[in-house]
């Protein structure tokens, strides 16, 4: 018999024996069978049926051709309801989702990540009267990893496979695996929706969960402002009259994508344009011959990339962009202590107010109030130095801003702090 005091031979000396790694939780799998595609009128007619006939929530997602197509477009929506199962609808094949928009009435949706669909979803005319978003709750919530895999694992127990995410679903027809890994994304809502539901009310974020949810509804993508500008590479390019040539190529690949309904890299690389952009060619052949100006729109466009760059070579140094961009908001934060040495020091007093104060809730900092509010309050706070007239002007402006009521009653007393304190040491 062996003495259970013996080293393993196997065990390297001084080391303690490791557990095995636990088994990885079971894939999670639809619990029935996959349905047809609805991409007829009588097959709509009939999912529309079967959601009005369900009970409880109605589980929503959407799939885009994110990185082949140039617009946002729903290609295909899922939902799921209690008592109607799952359903696949084809937008594509209708002129209109009214029926559907009907069918799902007042129900709640159910949706994770909303803002990224809920554009293509109103696109279409569907659009929520109350919703749940998963992910943001889990984010109130303070779960370190909020991706809807991560909350089916660590809320349900159950792997989901995401190996079909980054499809074209611009392709007709859809494989089947690809429709097996789209309902799968709905099949979870309502169980995860009922766990972190109960989670809110014991935490006492409910509350907070309704006021964000019920700002979703209404929510709108922000306009990208000189959007040319997140081009890769642009910080390699010298002077006005390159980044006037950044534009002017950017701007020529966005319209060629959004008439072809491509999306602009498949066009153009950014490295081309960077290339062009720094070598100012103005003739065909100098432009093909650029090194790095490369991709199949390089040679078949070319007239139009030599007709930009050759406007830019004509303008006035004026009519070039500046290296840093225009906006209404504060400065960046680095040239605070520059320009406003006080406001440098407001924004040095708040940042681990709020981060401590985020933490004491747990949930992420910028959850509890988005960070260029907190700026723009700080760089340019309300005139008055009475700390309850302060206290009202504060919140005032984050109600302007969007912020919900409830950041405002945790964060206004944090801003008004800083603002009085700042100026304090500035008068001693």
């Amino acid at each position: 018999m062996t003495d259970p005091n013996t080293p393993d031979p196997d065990t390297p000396e001084g080391t303690e024996p490791t557990e095995p790694p636990p088994p990885p939780a079971p894939l999670l799998r639809l619990s029935e069978p996959l349905p047809a595609v609805v991409d007829s009128d009588a097959a709509l007619a009939e999912t529309c049926a079967a959601i009005a006939a369900g009970t409880g929530p109605v589980a929503i997602d959407a799939e885009r051709a994110s990185g082949y197509r140039y617009s946002s477009r729903a290609y295909l929506i899922q939902l799921r309801r209690e008592g109607s199962g799952t359903h696949l609808v084809d937008p594509i094949a209708f002129a209109s989702m009214d029926p559907l928009q009907e069918a799902i009435g007042d129900a709640e949706w159910l949706l994770h990540a909303a803002t990224q669909d809920l554009p293509c979803l109103r696109e279409v005319g569907l659009s929520p009267t109350a919703l749940f978003d998963t992910e943001l709750a889990g984010r109130l919530l303070g779960h370190p990893r909020v991706g809807l895999a991560a909350l089916v694992e660590s809320q349900l127990g159950q792997r989901m496979a995401k190996e079909h995410s980054a499809v074209d679903w611009s392709t007709r027809p859809l494989p089947t695996p690809w429709l097996e890994y789209a309902a799968l994304d709905v099949e979870p809502l309502v169980e995860l929706r009922t766990l972190l539901g109960e989670q809110l009310e014991e935490s006492g974020k409910a509350g907070w969960a309704d006021e964000e949810f019920d700002a979703l509804r209404s929510f709108e993508p922000t306009p990208r402002i000189d959007a040319w500008r997140r081009t890769s590479g642009v910080h390699r390019v010298r002077g006005r009259r390159g980044l006037g040539a950044v534009r002017a190529l950017w701007e020529t690949r966005d319209a060629i994508a959004q008439e072809r309904d491509v999306t602009p890299g498949r066009i153009l690389p950014d490295s081309a344009i960077v290339a062009a952009a720094s070598a100012m060619p103005t003739t065909r052949r100098d432009l093909l011959s650029t090194a790095g100006f490369h991709g199949r729109g390089a040679e078949r466009y070319a007239s139009r990339w030599v007709a930009a760059l050759t406007e830019v070579a004509e303008m006035a140094e004026e009519e070039l962009p500046t290296r840093a961009p225009r906006g209404d908001g504060p400065p960046l934060p680095r040239t605070w202590a520059d320009r406003d040495p006080v406001a440098a020091r407001r924004l040095e007093i708040a940042k681990p107010a709020l981060s401590a104060l985020a933490e004491q809730h747990t949930l992420p900092t910028e959850n509890l109030l988005t960070p260029d509010y907190a700026r723009r309050i700080l760089w340019a706070p309300p005139a008055t130095r009475d700390p309850q007239a302060l206290e009202v002007g504060i919140d005032e402006r984050l109600a302007e801003l969007g912020a919900r009521s409830w950041q405002r009653r945790l964060t206004v007393p944090v801003l008004v702090e800083a603002v009085v304190s700042a100026e304090a040491e500035a008068r001693d």
